[in-house]
């Protein structure tokens, strides 16, 4: 199976959390939006569902950012990868126990919420048509959420760390063409920007190429627009 990260934060209404005033995010408010992905019955096979936690502005600092889930009869570290990203760590007992998920920041500095994703491929090679299968899925999955609508699919962003050596190209008729790299978030909408960006877009390119990637990104983020 084609396994590829792309990203889209759930933006509907229904899905977004009231910012604590504490340092802590209730566990039962997490865990019922994070069910509404195991709910979803359409198409999903290039998706996963993760927890974030994003800056909501450029001074927040990822850097040693932890998040724990503190119930009366555990407390679990829940690691966060340089994105912000967490598995989820779905349990009636935390549930039935009404756990606490704890920051070690001002959780006023962090946005947090659902965020579907779909992991890298370990050799790097992703079909354009599975890119494109994997954005509409996106899409679907948005709008079952009760996302507003309107936006399509325009492509995808390859996000690297500020520095790293990485390349993207196309592959196409035997030879290639390189992707060129530009500064800027990880995803689209992000506060935190400086990452190495390679954007491709469906219409660029006809039928039947690939995008190859020298080495695994932090995520490849859908372009809706």
């Amino acid at each position: 199976m084609v396994k590829l990260f792309l990203l889209w934060f759930v933006v509907a209404p229904a899905l977004c959390w009231g910012q604590q005033a504490s340092d802590w995010i209730s566990y039962r408010d997490a865990y019922r939006e994070m069910i509404w992905f195991e709910k979803y019955g359409k198409p999903k096979q290039f998706l996963q569902n993760h927890l974030r936690l994003r800056p909501r502005d450029g001074g927040a600092q990822m850097e040693g950012l932890r998040l724990m889930l503190n119930s009366k009869t555990a407390r679990l570290d829940v690691p966060l990868d340089a994105l912000g990203r967490a598995v989820f760590p779905f349990s009636k007992a935390a549930y039935d126990d009404n756990a606490e998920l704890e920051l070690n920041r001002n959780p006023g500095q962090f946005s947090h919420g659902a965020w579907v994703s779909i992991i890298t491929r370990a050799d790097g090679v992703y079909a354009v048509a599975d890119l494109l299968t994997a954005c509409e899925q996106i899409v679907a999955y948005l709008r079952y959420t009760g996302a507003p609508r309107g936006k399509s699919c325009a492509g995808v962003q390859f996000a690297y760390a500020k520095g790293e050596v990485a390349q993207v190209r196309v592959a196409r008729n035997g030879g290639s063409v390189a992707l060129a790299a530009v500064d800027g978030p990880a995803f689209p909408g992000d506060a935190v920007t400086g990452f190495r960006v390679f954007v491709y877009r469906f219409a660029a390119f006809g039928d039947g190429v690939q995008v190859v990637t020298s080495s695994t990104p932090l995520a490849i983020a859908a372009l809706l627009e």
